[in-house]
């Protein structure tokens, strides 16, 4: 089966939600699923900066790490992929635009309880905290963003890897432009 339409843009699943939400382990699988690129934005940073996430929060701060993300994200175009960004990228509203021109936007949602049991220690992942921030701080910032560029929101807590897969492909089947189709099945169809 065909994914996309030739000749038609084929959109973007975009996936946003807080450190420790999944959205690179579920984004690998996702692609796989929808026989799409695979992108990861934090990874695009350490690519084109050659540094760590930390080590530039550490040595440069939270004000010019979202300047770089910003400009990396922006200053890409993106086809048939999915997406998986970092937790802050729903600060900025440059790059949440350009991404959700062309994409799906897809909140992970995962409640607090469950990120804090998953984030063994967020002063080294590379987390935007500001200097005294708290995890709970960072949560209540930012949910309330993820709530406004979602055009879907997905319930992780307390579901495996690849039931919010299958929740994910109910939802985005729906769009048109997502370059989904099913099988008999109802599951992807494999090309």
């Amino acid at each position: 089966m065909r994914y996309g339409l030739p000749g038609k843009s084929v959109k973007n699943i975009v996936l946003i939600g807080m450190p420790g939400a999944g959205k690179s382990t579920i984004g690998v699988v996702l692609a796989k699923a929808l026989n799409k690129k695979f992108v990861d934005t934090d990874l695009l940073i350490q690519e084109t900066t050659g540094r760590h996430l930390q080590g530039i929060l550490d040595a440069d701060g939270t004000a010019t790490f979202r300047k770089i993300e910003e400009d990396i994200i922006i200053s890409r175009r993106f086809h048939n992929t999915v997406i998986a960004t970092g937790g802050s990228v729903v600060l900025s509203h440059k790059a949440m635009g350009h991404l959700k021109k062309d994409g799906i936007i897809v909140y992970l949602n995962v409640s607090l309880t469950e990120i804090e049991k998953r984030l063994v220690n967020i002063t080294t992942r590379g987390i935007v905290l500001e200097k005294g921030q708290t995890l709970r701080a960072v949560y209540d910032q930012r949910v309330p963003l993820y709530e406004k560029y979602a055009d879907i929101t997905i319930d992780c807590s307390g579901y495996d890897f690849e039931r919010v897969v299958a929740k994910i492909l109910e939802q985005v089947r729906q769009r048109p432009g997502a370059g989904v189709k099913t099988g008999e099945d109802g599951h992807p169809g494999r090309g």
